[in-house]
């Protein structure tokens, strides 16, 4: 079956939406209400000129075909030579994955059976480099702690950020640093966001009781004492396709979430929206993502090997580039690095 690719479209501005709170506009600072122009048109900026857009040939092609042709890598001797005795014996490295995550994380193929994305083809890098038959499991994303403790999963790799509290349990081997982004529309006046005065008094939406939440509202009331504009919501939308909806409509200026969905989507859809900054997710500490294992079973250093041993031979960026995540390599892996405290 030849492989499918899509440059995914984000939903055009509907009818239904026509009428955007007048707040919100005036706040967005230049968010058009109409169709966003065509690629190569260019946008016009608020001073009257022409700034160039980003082509639609430029856009990243994915392949939705369950036959994914992932890139591989070679067996690593370091690597292997590092696994436990208990897992020298079998030929197969079994994964636990979702496939429930926006892309390019983890989602499911055409044939909705079968899952890809960024997280399938790093597990088959660390299966490559440690001489193994990769075999995944889809799991729920409540299920994957009690499937590693239980032994029916040799690994996860499924977007798990390292936290202290985690590191009782389990052990790390990064391979992303765990990256949140701000997406706006492409034809949005704002360009930069990279410290919390920016997006002071901006119409700001973000997935209720995540981290990030905790970020912007941190960042408001530190904007506000310091007598800036407080920030105009926040919004919150349960599906990621509301927010982009939104965007387009300019009912909201910016969203805050996963820097890894929100490049995929500008990469696939430029002429729709872009990227204008990120920030780690742990802020103001560092977090990181990283593949876990049962805590004292020594299959960590293996694994952290054989993630080094994709990154030396280039395969690990290549990867990250097939999915558009490149901004979100590590230099090396680590086992067990500092994770994100415990909260009170």
């Amino acid at each position: 079956m030849p492989a499918t690719t899509t440059r995914a479209r984000a939903p055009r501005a509907l009818a239904a939406l026509a009428v955007v709170p007048l707040l919100a506009l005036a706040a967005c600072s230049g968010v058009s209400t109409e169709a966003p122009a065509a690629a190569d048109e260019g946008a016009a900026s608020s001073d009257g000129t022409t700034e160039s857009t980003t082509s639609v040939s430029d856009a990243l092609d994915v392949s939705t075909s369950p036959d994914q042709d992932r890139i591989r890598t070679t067996e690593s001797a370091e690597a292997g030579a590092l696994l436990p005795d208990a897992r020298t014996d079998t030929d197969e490295l079994v994964v636990a994955i979702s496939a429930g995550a926006a892309p390019p994380l983890g989602f499911l193929a055409d044939d909705d059976e079968t899952p890809i994305g960024n997280e399938t083809d790093i597990a088959q890098l660390v299966a490559d480099a440690l001489g193994k038959d990769l075999r995944l499991e889809v799991k729920a994303w409540a299920d994957w702690p009690l499937a590693l403790g239980s032994g029916d999963v040799d690994a996860v790799i499924s977007n798990v950020t390292v936290t202290e509290e985690r590191k009782e349990t389990i052990d790390f081997s990064t391979y992303r640093n765990d990256e949140l982004g701000w997406l706006v529309g492409a034809d949005s006046d704002i360009t930069s966001i990279t410290q919390r005065e920016d997006r002071a008094g901006k119409v700001v939406a973000v997935g209720s009781g995540t981290n990030q939440e905790k970020i912007v509202l941190e960042w408001d009331r530190l904007n506000q004492e310091d007598g800036l504009e407080p920030v105009q919501g926040p919004e919150y939308y349960e599906q990621f396709s509301d927010v982009l909806l939104a965007l387009q409509c300019g009912r909201i200026c910016t969203y805050v979430g996963p820097s890894a969905a929100l490049a995929y989507q500008a990469a696939i859809s430029p002429q729709d929206f872009k990227v204008v900054g990120t920030l780690n997710g742990g802020w103001p500490d560092t977090a990181q993502i990283a593949v876990a294992t049962k805590k004292g079973n020594e299959a960590a250093p293996a694994i952290t090997a054989a993630i080094n041993h994709a990154i030396e031979d280039g395969t690990y960026l290549e990867v990250l580039q097939r999915w558009g995540l490149e901004s979100e390599a590590v230099e090396e892996s680590q086992t067990n690095p500092p994770g994100l405290p415990k909260t009170e």
